[in-house]
């Protein structure tokens, strides 16, 4: 429940970063892996234009265009830049301000301008033929602590069917804003729609930083797109703040009447309310405590069912839930919700009482899958564990078939485990469930000698083994934020996976020094880290060489091809992503990266994809995974690319502001877009 009421600049088809490179930027960049680890055919995403996030409402990142396609793409060259600024405006904030927005393309009675939000949270409308700014709303944030980064992924359109067509917002983007507003600006202008909150915005920082909390600014920011189906706007958050603390604030999902901002309901991820049945799930004390099980990534909606699909996270805190016994519904669960009035339709745990972190990552995907001679609706959901679910979308039963299979329950004091977890039929994990000491690999002898012994050093290794006084190796064959894109003509769905092996440990708080809970970290990595209102500190961490490689063999970073039609598993998969930025001497090494950012496919036969941290821009023939296209960008292009037709002549854009997993060095703030020789 609701609680209480820059300028466009020339850029050459190859850049090069001209700052220099340290050694295997290995602390930055391979222990990034785990901050990877930090929508009838309208649901399927047959849109021409990409006037939402994921292309269409359901977040399939497919476009019906063509005009670009195999046989001309190798033509494909720059057609104009964009830069927003944020980079030289905030030089301080440069390194957690990276622009890893995916825009929108406006219609034209809403004045066909290419929408999105910088990471500063200033939205910004261009001319989609030149690039040419048209207008900028700037919010001006509150900066405060920068808590976990300054994001913003995108925004969202609405058209006020009931409004004149010459009215002021009858054409409305929505934003929200690192400092908890959800803005309304009109299309046309970029000025703010008055009627919505109070003169354009509403403000939900007194919902959570009241009285009752000891919360800092900056532990809660909004960062994905709100999304927005009837006359509804909603809106989740990222929770900084589950690392550290029992007590994080509530998970709340938010809807807002999107003409007047009035408060329309909320969706507690917790089951709070004594009438809903999930509630017997629980202890009376949990649900006094327990915070998280936030959606800080994507939803998705099927404006023809009147529904919303929610990736809901960890329950706080995420390494440890001996506050929290049971099951944990609905936390690390697809959520579907009558969007009218954000009643439960129904949901699906993919993980039981997590305690690795396991947030579902990406967008629910919504498509249709042609089963026995019929189209069947289905909710596609990605996980870290490189685990794949496909439900129902209309009831949430599993399409393929999902087994509970035993898992160790064996933690420590005060835990209480699941016995079992749910593992998917089809398709088969994208990668191994278990790391083992022969699996070692390094660049040299030596290398792999040493990780070898790390490897063997860990008490416990394997998905779903418990946090360990002795250490735990983890598997990640992580998805995140970026998702999929799905091919309807092929039924294949087309992913990004990051592989690296983690370890966690837990240690008694009382027996950690306090030199140690004082020592800086990047995020969850580093020294032990308390968990406030546990007995226990977690410690969290990437498994490297002496080289900062990781101690599993290449590749690190790969795309693959899942074939959903029933016939197959994976149709393809290559390695995505050169070694030549990464390390002191520049060697193309075809070992994959660390990945951030999605992929886009088209009905031209054509995957798009940035994601890898070697600042190149890729495209792939979506039957084979050959590689047809490649232009290196002026920063690592981590985001979901998207593409557009105007006038005949179709655009492919991506953001290139690099990442936190691409190292610190190079994070900017372009926009690129690419088109074929008038």
């Amino acid at each position: 429940m609701i609680r209480k009421m820059l300028k466009r600049s020339p850029l050459p088809n190859s850049v090069r970063s001209k700052e220099p490179r340290g050694g295997f930027r290995g602390t930055a960049l391979f222990a990034a892996f785990l901050l990877l680890t930090a929508s009838g055919n309208a649901a399927a995403g047959e849109f021409a234009d990409w006037q939402h996030y994921g292309g269409g409402p359901g977040g399939s990142h497919y476009s019906s265009l063509g005009l670009i396609n195999r046989d001309n793409v190798r033509d494909l060259q720059l057609s104009w830049t964009y830069r927003t600024g944020d980079t030289e405006r905030y030089p301080e904030h440069r390194a957690l301000a990276a622009l890893n927005v995916t825009p929108i393309l406006l219609p034209e009675s809403a004045g066909r301008s290419l929408v999105f939000c910088s990471a500063m949270n200033r939205v910004i409308a261009l001319d989609p033929v030149s690039g040419e700014e048209r207008w900028v709303y700037d919010p001006e944030i509150r900066m405060g602590p920068v808590g976990n980064k300054f994001l913003c992924r995108g925004v969202a359109y609405w058209p006020d069917d009931d409004a004149a067509p010459e009215a002021i917002c009858k054409h409305r983007v929505f934003t929200g804003t690192k400092d908890l507003r959800l803005i309304g600006i009109d299309a046309l202008t970029g000025k703010p729609c008055r009627d919505f909150g109070v003169d354009g915005g509403v403000d939900i920082r007194p919902d959570i930083y009241d009285d009752t909390t000891d919360l800092n600014e900056g532990d809660i920011q909004f960062s994905a797109p709100p999304i927005v189906i009837d006359d509804v706007v909603i809106i989740g958050s990222s929770d900084n703040t589950k690392f550290w603390r029992a007590d994080s604030p509530y998970g709340e999902v938010r809807a807002f009447d999107a003409r007047t901002g009035k408060a329309r309901w909320s969706f507690d991820p917790i089951p709070r309310d004594a009438k809903d049945p999930e509630r017997l799930g629980w202890t009376r004390a949990a649900l006094e405590v327990t915070g998280g099980a936030n959606v800080w990534s994507m939803m998705s909606a099927d404006p023809a069912r009147g529904l919303i699909f929610l990736p809901t996270a960890t329950a706080a805190p995420n390494n440890y839930g001996g506050r929290r016994p049971g099951d944990n519904r609905y936390a690390n669960s697809v959520v579907a919700l009558n969007a009218s009035d954000g009643e439960v339709v129904w949901h699906f745990q993919i993980v039981h009482h997590d305690v690795w972190d396991l947030d579902l990552p990406a967008q629910p995907i919504l498509v249709d899958l042609m089963r026995e001679g019929e189209l069947v609706p289905v909710v596609i959901q990605l996980t870290k564990q490189g685990l794949i679910f496909v439900l129902h979308r209309e009831t949430g039963v599993p399409v393929f078939g999902v087994e509970e299979r035993s898992v160790p329950t064996d933690g420590v004091p005060g835990e209480v485990l699941s016995p079992t977890q749910p593992f998917p039929i089809k398709p088969a994990p994208l990668g191994a469930l278990r790391y083992r000491p022969e699996d070692a690999w390094g660049f040299t002898a030596i290398d792999r000698m040493a990780c070898r012994k790390k490897l063997a050093s860990f008490g416990r290794a394997g998905l779903y083994e418990p946090p360990s006084f002795e250490g735990t190796l983890l598997v990640s064959s992580a998805n995140n934020w970026g998702g999929a894109a799905f091919d309807p003509q092929r039924s294949l769905l087309i992913l990004p996976v990051s592989q690296a092996p983690l370890y966690t440990r837990l240690k008694r708080t009382e027996d950690v020094t306090a030199e140690e809970l004082d020592q800086p970290r990047m995020g969850p990595i580093g020294p032990p880290t308390a968990m406030a209102g546990t007995p226990y500190s977690f410690q969290f961490g990437p498994v490297l060489s002496p080289f900062f490689a990781p101690c599993t063999p290449p590749p690190w970073g790969e795309l693959v091809a899942v074939d959903l039609s029933g016939q197959t598993d994976t149709r393809w998969r290559i390695t995505l992503g050169t070694l030549e930025k990464l390390m002191p001497v520049p060697l193309p090494l075809q070992f994959g990266t660390p990945l951030a950012g999605g992929p886009t496919v088209t009905a031209g036969g054509l995957v798009f994809i940035g994601a890898s941290a070697d600042e190149k821009f890729r495209a792939f023939d979506v039957d084979t995974g050959e590689k047809l296209w490649e232009v290196s960008t002026p920063a690592s292009a981590m985001a979901t690319p998207m593409t557009y037709e105007v006038d005949g002549r179709q655009y492919v854009v991506v953001a290139a502001g690099g990442h936190i997993v691409a190292g610190f060095q190079n994070v900017s703030d372009w926009l690129v877009a690419y088109a074929l020789p008038e």
